[in-house]
Order: C-alpha cells, then structure tokens, then sequence
C-alpha cells in the first residue's frame, strides 16, 4: 500500500512588501487549498520559493503551522543544500511533530547515482524517524533519478524512503515497487499516472486547480466517467506556457495584492503575458477564485 496518496499542491509562499514572509497568510494560503480539496501541502517546495527565504523565517513557520488542525496534511521541503541544515531544520519539524519531508538532491554540483544515495543515507542515519518523499527535478538540480537508483534507496531504507515526485516523468511510467508512492508533478499527468498505478500528483497549479484535480481523482477511484479531465488538463497547459511562480503569483494578485510581492530574481508575468493567461483562462471559463482571507 502506498505511504501517502491523493492530491497535493506545491505550497506557494506569501510575502510581504518588505519581501519578508507573511506566515499567516502562507499558512492560511495552504489551509484553504486543503478545505477546497487537496488532500495536502507541500511546504517549501520549488513553488513556495524555498532556495530564496532565511532558514530563520521557514523555523518561524513551523513553529506556527505545528498549532495548525491540518498540521498531519503537510510535506515538509528544506529548500537546502547543506546537508547539515537541512538535517538541523529536518530535527526541528520532527520536534514539532512533522514526519513527512519532500527533499531534493542538492543543487550546482555533478554527481551520479552513488552520490545521491550517500547524501540521502547520510539524512536517514540520522534522522530514522523521517519519512522522506524523493524529488526529481532535473531541470532545477540538474540530477535525475534513475530507476536503478530508487530501487537501490528504497531496498536499503524501505521504512524512510517512502515516495518519489517525479518532476522529471522518467519515472512514473515504469517504477513499480511495493508500499511505495510515485507522484508526477504536473495535472497532465494525473489521471494515465492512476491508470499505472501512482499515487496522486504534487504539482504547483493544484493551488488552483485543487477541486477539479480532486474530482478527477475521485472519479478514478469511485469508476465514475472522467468528466472534468479535459478541463482540468487545459487549465495545466496555459500555466506551462509561462514559469509557473510568476503565473501563480500574477493570477492570485488579481484577488490581492499581496501576491504581487516575489523574491529577485523571480517576478510577476509582464502586462501582456498577464492579460493572455487571464484571457485563456477565461476561455475556459476558469476564474479567479480567492484563497486566502483578508
């Protein structure tokens, strides 16, 4: 049986004019994504800008969302490349009570397969009590997994290497191990991933695409017709036309301003890219629907 399934969104990171992160409104951002069907966050992934926030602020947060009543809804990402912090700050949220953690190989530097999994045995021995969920990005870490070396990962530390998010979907399609989780990272890939046998998705645009993702899936597991693919796949796809930060931040602005606020060197979708996404959206009849609470 797989270890964690459903639909997760990569959690976005509010902030606020100073560039500092807003924690209330980061939090209640991810709350309400939940009430609106995701079964859970990925906190501090890619998408919540983690490379580019203090460990300082993300420790502030954790302490905050571990009072949280979705708290057991959480993926906890580092957003790191020491391995040393990312083990302090994994100690620190399994103090709070966190388990799960979403952890991708470090950025910059070449490595291959044995590498990854020294850095990854170096974590489990010394946190066994962590359930980590591997993250495969190539394009953001510049390694990608092979099957291989899941496999070998997995075999070795069958209890704490309990999932991949497969960014890459080189993976999805073919690995098949037991009480394992394989996750893609797009929508597109949601329901031929289920058909194969995965686990849900962690994707960024589930932080608006939360209700349609979760009534495909649903769908699926009830073997209903699958009336909401289609939309739910074309709505993936004017997203990817554009970094997908920029065009989350820009569509939520809309609602409030505060959304405006990104971290150099990222930024908002310029005027006319912002008027064709509203404007392919709309053709959809996909608007924009407020998450967070003033």
């Amino acid at each position: 049986m797989a270890k964690i399934k459903g639909i997760y969104a990569a959690g976005m990171s509010i902030l606020n004019d100073n560039l500092s992160l807003n924690i209330e409104k980061t939090i209640l951002h991810s709350e309400n994504i939940i009430k609106q069907g995701c079964h859970g966050v990925a906190i501090f992934g890619s998408t919540g800008q983690a490379q580019l926030i203090s460990i300082s602020e993300k420790i502030d947060l954790l302490n905050k969302l571990s009072l949280s009543k979705y708290k057991n809804n959480f993926l906890i990402g580092t957003g790191l490349n020491s391995l040393s912090e990312i083990i302090n700050m994994m100690r620190i949220a399994i103090s709070l009570g966190f388990k799960k953690f979403l952890i991708m190989p470090p950025a910059y530097y070449n490595y291959e397969d044995k590498e990854v999994i020294k850095f990854y045995s170096k974590i489990v021995h010394s946190l066994p009590e962590s359930e980590i969920i591997l993250y495969n990005f190539e394009k953001l870490c510049g390694y990608k997994f092979s099957i291989d070396c899941v496999e070998r990962l997995v075999r070795q530390f069958p209890d704490q290497i309990i999932g991949v998010k497969d960014s890459s979907y080189n993976l999805f399609e073919n690995l098949k191990l037991d009480n394992f989780s394989v996750l893609p990272g797009s929508e597109l890939k949601l329901l031929s991933g289920l058909e194969l046998g995965c686990s849900g998705i962690i994707t960024a645009t589930c932080n608006v695409t939360s209700e349609l993702s979760r009534k495909v899936y649903d769908d699926f597991l009830s073997g209903n017709k699958q009336s909401y693919n289609k939309k739910l796949c074309e709505v993936r796809s004017v997203f990817d036309k554009y970094n997908l930060i920029s065009g989350l931040h820009t569509f939520f602005s809309q609602d409030d301003k505060i959304y405006e606020n990104i971290l150099p060197p990222l930024r908002l979708l310029d005027d006319n890219e912002k008027k064709d996404l509203i404007s392919e959206l709309n053709n959809l009849n996909f608007y924009s629907k407020s998450l967070i609470a003033a």
